[in-house]
């Protein structure tokens, strides 16, 4: 029987991560790190909030959340081990980059579901 490895589930949420980081990080960088704060546009607070309470885009904002958490992780993770030799150190540095993602994505589920 062959043993079975969690890596290509690993690299999948890379590429999920880096998919979805590509496409609608900088549209909300731009909306909520400029448009917004310079009065370039004007939401009304209403809307925003009956927009962000809707189930539909608390799972995706989680999604978006947690991909973007393990795109990041695995970035590290390799940049740590590859980048600067840190061969010796790699299940502690595994350890300590998946598991931030996971205290991330469960900081990000607790924050989605108190909006």
């Amino acid at each position: 029987m062959t043993k079975r490895r969690i890596e290509p589930i690993l690299w999948l949420l890379f590429s999920g991560g880096g998919v979805m980081a590509a496409v609608f990080l900088p549209v909300l960088v731009v909306l909520f790190g400029l448009a917004i704060p310079l009065g370039w546009v004007q939401p009304d607070f209403d809307y925003l909030h009956a927009i962000v309470s809707h189930w539909l885009t608390r799972l995706v904002v989680l999604g978006l959340s947690v991909l973007m958490l393990f795109h990041s992780a695995h970035r590290f993770n390799y940049a740590l081990r590859d980048g600067l030799q840190l061969h010796r150190l790699e299940s502690a540095i595994a350890v300590l980059c998946y598991g931030g993602a996971l205290v991330g994505s469960a900081a990000a589920l607790l924050i989605v579901l108190r909006i």
